[in-house]
């Protein structure tokens, strides 16, 4: 079905995937689980609610009960399945896309989470082949509240924000459910209600199409730090003061150098991260692990380590100390203990990550290219035979690295798509690399 993806099942509503699919994938939940009780939440998305009730249908059909949280963030849902004990959860959102897209992101116990390796195959192989039988008899729907308990544990991280003029955009997504508990009514709100159309913009904070109404809210309001949610609140981006967008690798460095003035220990980096990053934090003390893009890989692999924090660049923030979990909220109230520390200093956000970055970053750019594989290992036979790199990493596509520059290249796991990070010592020298780079891959194009 074209609705699994490598991380999540997910697509353009009764286009790539309908409430019969939806119904058959609850049916089969509880039996890859081996969960009796499964937890569900849910976005404010047009289709969430008939995505919800084909969902339940199929779960109390099988036999199993549903506990129903409501409307909620992803986080919440992480939250309540590890400290509550589930054996399984989903969460109905389609995250970041726009609001025609849908999906269901789904956990194991102690939130763990369940990608394409990890019994998202197996699971799409059962709702295709195998028959429904209905269980003898039917679970049951039940509602819970467990929206206090994590207000609670994330109040345990917010700092007093009285001393800074802050603008945040909720993109009206899920953000709004819980930020004005967080850090109170005092900031500049921008589309602070729940409408799951997103009137204002697409509730992606990674293009920064996205992000330019926050940029003048925090011109306009002279404020000391942006703040932008996703739809569903897992992730979460920042804007400066000067109104210039901070790339969410560098705010990785940002909140792991909270952590590690208390403590030394791994801190995972995805392979796309800027060296500005890994050598700042290496300076701070701490071992930094590079490892592949995704949150299934992150999660797997912060509990592996163990490792303290860890952070990718689309946004997504992993705290051990929340189930190896991502959650924007959280993120976003470490960042503010930052900006408060800062601010008693008379300094600004701006003048840590003016210190951190010295290389100049292209960004991730994407590249329609059908044959990625001829693409990749053309890219590396380029650079390891005609020349001598420092280091090689040949796992999600390859990052290989010289004394003054790198690259990342990588596949879409779902699109025609190859995708490219460089960096380098200087604008110049990152032209002229981006340059060399691009005419190789315009003979795949």
């Amino acid at each position: 079905m074209k609705a699994f993806k490598a991380y999540d099942i997910r697509g353009v509503y009764n286009r790539d995937f309908n409430k019969d699919d939806v119904y058959r994938v609850g049916f089969f939940l509880p039996g890859l689980l081996g969960a009796k009780t499964i937890l569900v939440g849910r976005d404010v998305r047009e289709s969430s609610e008939e995505v919800f009730e084909s969902l339940c249908r199929g779960i109390t059909d099988a036999g199993a009960d549903v506990h129903s949280i409501g409307l909620s963030t992803t986080p919440m849902v992480y939250f309540a399945t590890a400290y509550l004990g589930y054996e399984g959860s989903v969460m109905i959102t389609a995250s970041h896309n726009p609001k025609q897209y849908n999906g269901l992101k789904i956990s194991r116990a102690k939130a763990l989470p369940v990608g394409a390796e990890t019994g998202l195959k197996e699971l799409e192989k059962m709702v295709i082949e195998d028959e429904v039988v209905l269980a003898e008899e039917k679970g049951t729907l039940t509602s819970i509240d467990v929206k206090h308990q994590y207000l609670e544990f994330l109040k345990g991280y917010a700092p007093d924000t009285s001393d800074l003029d802050l603008s945040v955009d909720c993109s009206n997504g899920m953000a709004n459910l819980l930020i004005k508990d967080l850090i109170g009514e005092e900031p500049h709100y921008l589309y602070d209600t729940l409408d799951g159309t997103f009137p204002n913009h697409e509730p992606n904070p990674l293009e920064e199409e996205n992000v330019e109404d926050l940029k003048a809210a925090v011109i306009a309001n002279k404020s000391d730090l942006g703040i932008i949610f996703d739809g569903d609140a897992d992730r979460v981006m920042f804007v400066d003061e000067r109104g210039r967008y901070i790339q969410p690798d560098i705010i990785t460095g940002v909140i792991a150098s909270h952590f590690l003035k208390s403590e030394k220990g791994y801190i995972l980096i995805d392979i796309r991260t800027s060296r500005s990053v890994s050598e700042y934090l290496e300076r701070l003390g701490a071992d930094v692990f590079t490892w592949k893009v995704g949150h299934s890989n992150a999660k797997a692999k912060m509990k592996e380590l163990p490792a303290i924090f860890g952070g990718e660049l689309a946004g997504h923030y992993y705290f051990r100390d929340f189930y190896n979990c991502d959650s924007g909220l959280l993120a976003c109230l470490i960042v503010l203990q930052v900006a408060v520390a800062l601010k008693k200093e008379g300094r600004q956000i701006s003048d840590l990550i003016d210190d951190m970055v010295v290389y100049a970053n292209s960004s991730e750019l994407n590249f329609k290219i059908e044959d990625k594989e001829g693409a990749m290992a053309a890219l590396k036979e380029r650079y390891t035979t005609k020349e001598t790199p420092t280091k090689v990493l040949d796992f999600d596509g390859y990052r290989i690295e010289f004394e003054d520059w790198w690259f990342n290249v990588r596949p879409s796991n779902t699109e025609p798509y190859l995708r490219l990070v460089v960096e380098a010592r200087s604008d110049e020298m990152l032209e002229e690399k981006l340059a060399e780079l691009k005419v190789i891959l315009s003979t795949f194009e």
